[in-house]
């Protein structure tokens, strides 16, 4: 049977906690065959000058400003996908401040309609709505971004988010990860209470205010996934190969490594895939008068 959701104004002027419940419970979960329980071993292939500047669009999350760099893009000391190292210079964009929730993408759900994640039966609102939205292909994260004006980040841009034109190893420096910083190291999934909320962990934000792009959830981007790519990258704005058949995933997660959470590391899935260790971001452009 379908449920009536709200319509998006009401949502807009008057979403509150019951609201969320009542469109969790709404949903109808996925065939649990359709998702998987993990990403397999990732294919692992300076303090960016930025400000504390956010803004708010309909819809969507805080984000903060990464302004033009340039950066060493890869790792000479990671997999074979992150070499070789090379120069890239980015334009400025707006970065989502953090993952995509459970709440936001509730509304996206109540909208537009779409297939609701893998897991989603497991998300509860109150409790739940905080934390990063699981089990949403490439096409979803695609269409949602698109929902509130924005899109995906590229890989090279997430990369500078990340690491900052100095190259950071992790996204807060090049300390060791701890619990202090990041949700990582876990090998069994636990619904939701498996993920923390956004936003949590203070020391592992970036110096502009980027928070969770280690650890938590990796974050698809928008570019097609190609172990060679960064052997004949453009050096201005690239946005990767014009086709193949993954797509690029960001990050780590929760059940990951130090190694696998490198803001260098990278990795492929296949764009239709709904996984419970997979989430997203949106990112924007800048004005042309911004940055450099």
């Amino acid at each position: 049977m379908r449920c009536a959701w709200m319509t998006v104004q009401a949502i807009r002027t008057t979403f509150r906690l019951t609201s969320v419940v009542a469109g969790l419970l709404c949903l109808v979960a996925p065939d649990p065959s359709s998702g998987h329980d993990s990403l397999p071993g990732a294919s692992s292939a300076g303090h960016a000058e930025s400000r504390n500047v956010s803004m708010s669009l309909p819809k969507s999350a805080p984000m903060a400003f990464i302004l033009a760099g340039e950066f060493a893009m890869g790792s000479d000391r990671g997999q074979d996908d992150e070499q070789p190292v090379h120069r890239v210079s980015v334009k400025a964009f707006y970065l989502d401040a953090q993952e995509v929730t459970v709440s936001r993408y509730a509304e996206f759900l109540a909208s537009q309609k779409p297939d609701p994640p893998f897991k989603w039966n497991e998300a509860t609102g109150g409790s739940h709505e905080n934390k990063p939205v699981v089990g949403v292909n490439w096409y979803d994260a695609r269409d949602y971004c698109r929902w509130v004006g924005k899109r995906l980040p590229t890989e090279a841009e997430w990369e500078l988010a990340a690491r900052g034109t100095e190259g950071r190893v992790y996204p807060w420096g090049d300390a060791h990860p701890t619990k202090g910083h990041t949700n990582a190291g876990h090998t069994k999934w636990r619904g939701y209470d498996t993920l923390t909320n956004v936003r949590q962990f203070e020391l592992g934000k970036t110096p502009n205010g980027v928070y969770d792009l280690a650890g938590n959830l990796w974050e698809w981007v928008a570019d097609w996934y190609d172990a060679t790519y960064y052997q004949f990258s453009p050096r201005e704005n690239p946005s990767g190969p014009t086709a193949g058949p993954l797509r690029a995933l960001r990050g780590g997660a929760w059940n990951n490594d130090a190694k696998s959470i490198r803001s260098a590391n990278r990795a492929g899935y296949a764009p239709d895939a709904r996984r419970n260790d997979v989430g997203f971001r949106c990112a924007t452009d800048a004005a042309p008068s911004t940055g450099r």
